[in-house]
């Protein structure tokens, strides 16, 4: 089932954040996030208007996804980055694609033109997961991270959605 998070579900999504910190390439950070970290997280996710989704199985949360603004300038209002984290034991199961679509349809339903994805480079699941949607590479920073030991390329995919029916400059 996929729903709103709520304030309870912060110490799984903190489990599952954490793991991708600790032990992956997901996340270009190196220390572990606190209960608190995440509780600031939240509140301001919510207080900026922008959906923090969990993917609840067997009472647990097996995965979170969010979005938020590419870049702060005005001009970028209609481009949005997310977010989407799963947790280990429910990878590989589709946990993460029913997130996807999720986010994709709340992004539609905003009217946001485009929904844009950082991928570490060696993350191939997550680049087919990508393209699987409809995402299309659109550019490569090597060198971006540097973590365990190597430099680490970022990739950016992006999906075109459906926008603004009347953008506006302001």
């Amino acid at each position: 089932m996929i729903r709103e998070a709520t304030e309870d579900d912060l110490q799984n999504i903190l489990e599952i954040y954490n793991d991708a910190i600790i032990n992956t390439t997901a996340v270009y950070q190196y220390k572990a996030h606190s209960l608190e970290d995440r509780k600031i997280w939240y509140n301001k996710k919510k207080e900026e208007g922008y959906p923090v989704l969990v993917f609840e199985g067997d009472e647990k949360v097996l995965g979170f996804a969010t979005f938020g603004p590419f870049r702060a300038w005005p001009a970028y209002k209609y481009t949005i980055e997310h977010s989407v984290y799963v947790d280990r034991n429910a990878r590989n199961k589709g946990v993460g694609t029913a997130l996807m679509k999720a986010i994709i349809k709340i992004a539609n339903e905003r009217e946001f033109a485009t929904l844009v994805a950082g991928i570490d480079e060696a993350n191939e699941e997550s680049i087919k997961i990508h393209e699987k949607l409809g995402f299309r590479f659109s550019g490569k920073i090597e060198k971006a991270g540097y973590k365990f030991g190597k430099w680490l390329n970022l990739v950016f995919y992006q999906l075109d959605l459906i926008g603004p029916k009347v953008p506006i400059e302001e």
